[in-house]
């Protein structure tokens, strides 16, 4: 007796993706009519019969979502994917997170395995590099996909791309040094050459070139350890500079405990404004001031985009920044003495 025919010969036949097959047998509307009048031939001919019980173990009787974040370390990224799982999970829906390392390699590999799993469709915080492969995958799939906090494939048609304005919030950064008298501004992290590392440095950019200012850029990974060599560098190579827009809370952080290691006390002798606004800029001493930017809600509402997506057919707009405002706090505040 032949074997029990599987939705991969039914997509080997039809010359199809397994996901696209997955989404005929769901009835989904998100198939061409083309595509699915083929792929119903292809199951006559085979005579498939779907099997309710493999696919509810593989998940996508349930409704599996694809979460992939570029880095789970990061307090930022944690707390975006912790606000989307949990709103999938407010309606019904399985998540399966998969962290990147900001490692293409593991990026393909872990969303392609998500469509070989047929998950219903990918949220994705993408790294950088070798990606044309792995989005030209998900659009065979023809799943819903979106991407968040960094857009790596241009084609917003088909995964539109939501995040912060990143610009506005480094320009509100550093107005707010000005508008304390400081004029020898810094912008600490982010490697260059890419485009979040540039998006997060565009206010600081425009404002001092306004004000005819000297730009002084130190780039490195966006890290703890980047701060702290970067504020020992500037100690002692760099007396000049009293101030720094640094890429995300963590350079920040990383700067302001090199700071206290030397002596420089952040909010006299050095002022430091961070981004993201992750919980501990609120818990350290001095308090650090932050771009805040609400990953929590905006989690749930590209949760909540994704998925009306994929239950009403409702493509989201394909690119849009969200707003941010500055959260002042003790390392950016000068303390005007009393006589």
């Amino acid at each position: 007796m032949d074997k029990r025919p599987t939705i991969k010969d039914v997509a080997r036949h039809a010359g199809v993706s397994k996901s696209t097959v997955s989404l005929v047998v769901q009835n989904s509307p998100l198939v061409k009519e083309k595509t699915r009048v083929l792929v119903q031939a292809s199951m006559k001919d085979l005579n498939y019969v779907r099997n309710l019980a493999a696919a509810t173990l593989r998940g996508a009787g349930t409704g599996l979502i694809g979460l992939v974040i570029n880095d789970l370390r990061n307090p930022f990224f944690t707390e975006f994917a912790a606000s989307a799982q949990m709103a999938f999970s407010q309606h019904g829906y399985a998540t399966v997170i998969a962290n990147t390392d900001e490692d293409p390699a593991i990026q393909h590999q872990v969303i392609t395995s998500m469509l070989e799993h047929d998950v219903s469709a990918l949220l994705v915080s993408p790294c950088y590099g070798e990606t044309q492969s792995t989005f030209d995958a998900i659009a065979r799939a023809q799943i819903p996909a979106m991407q968040v906090l960094r857009q790596v494939d241009r084609r917003a048609e088909i995964f539109p791309f939501y995040s912060m304005d990143y610009e506005t919030g480094s320009a509100l950064a550093v107005q707010h040094l000005l508008d304390q008298g400081l004029r020898d501004i810094a912008f600490v992290g982010g490697l260059e050459g890419r485009q979040i590392t540039s998006e997060r440095m565009a206010g600081y950019a425009r404002l001092l070139d306004e004000m005819h200012l000297q730009q002084a850029v130190f780039y490195g990974r966006a890290t703890r350890a980047t701060g702290r060599d970067i504020a020992f560098d500037i100690i002692k190579n760099h007396p000049g500079l009293c101030a720094a827009v640094c890429f995300n809370d963590l350079v920040a952080l990383g700067m302001s405990s090199a700071f206290a290691q030397a002596g420089v006390t952040v909010g006299k002798d050095f002022y430091l404004v961070g981004f993201d606004d992750i919980e501990e800029a609120a818990h350290v001493y001095p308090q650090m001031s932050s771009v805040h930017c609400d990953v929590k809600a905006f989690g749930e509402r590209m949760a909540g985009m994704l998925l009306n997506w994929l239950e009403n057919a409702q493509l989201p707009t394909g690119v849009v920044r969200y707003p941010v405002h500055l959260v002042e706090r003790q390392s950016s505040k000068v303390i005007q003495e009393i006589s």
